[in-house]
C-alpha cells in the first residue's frame, strides 16, 4: 500500500549556460515510462486542481513556472510541498490523494503521467479515497 513515505523529490538535470539552462528528461530521470504530457496554466491563485487520486497511474509534477502546492494525503498521514523550481519534479506514486493550491501569477505545471488518460483511473471522491486505504 502506498504512503507519504514513496513520495519523492527528483532532480531533473540541468546543462547551466551563461545564456540560459537547458534541462531535459529522458527516461532514465523519472521512475516510470512516460505515456503523457499535459500542463496546467492560467490558473487563479484562489482556485483548487487535484482532488483525486489514481488506481494505477504514477505522475511527476514540475513547476516550469512560478509557484504552486502540492497537498497529499496517503489515507493517515498528509505532507505538503511547495514546487518552485523548474529543475524539480514531484514524483507522486498511485494511492495518494493529491490538491494543487496556491498558485502564483503566471505558475505553470508540467505534469509527467505513467499513461494516457483513462477516468477509470480516477478516484475523485476523497470517501471513497480513504475506503481504498483500509
Amino acid at each position: 500500500m502506498t504512503t507519504i513515505q514513496d513520495i519523492s523529490l527528483l532532480k531533473i538535470p540541468v546543462v547551466e549556460d551563461l545564456n540560459g539552462n537547458l534541462a531535459f528528461v529522458e527516461k532514465e530521470v523519472l521512475p516510470f515510462e512516460f505515456k503523457r504530457v499535459y500542463y496546467l496554466f492560467d490558473v487563479p491563485s484562489s482556485a483548487f486542481r487535484g482532488g483525486h487520486s489514481h488506481i494505477e497511474q504514477q505522475e511527476v509534477l514540475v513547476a516550469l513556472s512560478g509557484s504552486f502546492e502540492v497537498v497529499m494525503h496517503d489515507g493517515k498521514d498528509k505532507k505538503s510541498f511547495l514546487l518552485n523550481k523548474p529543475n524539480f519534479g514531484l514524483y507522486l506514486p498511485k494511492g495518494i490523494w493529491r490538491e494543487l493550491e496556491n498558485f502564483s501569477s503566471g505558475a505553470v505545471c508540467l505534469v509527467f503521467a505513467s499513461d494516457v488518460f483513462d477516468e477509470s483511473d480516477y478516484i475523485r471522491d476523497y470517501d471513497a479515497f480513504l475506503k481504498t486505504k483500509k
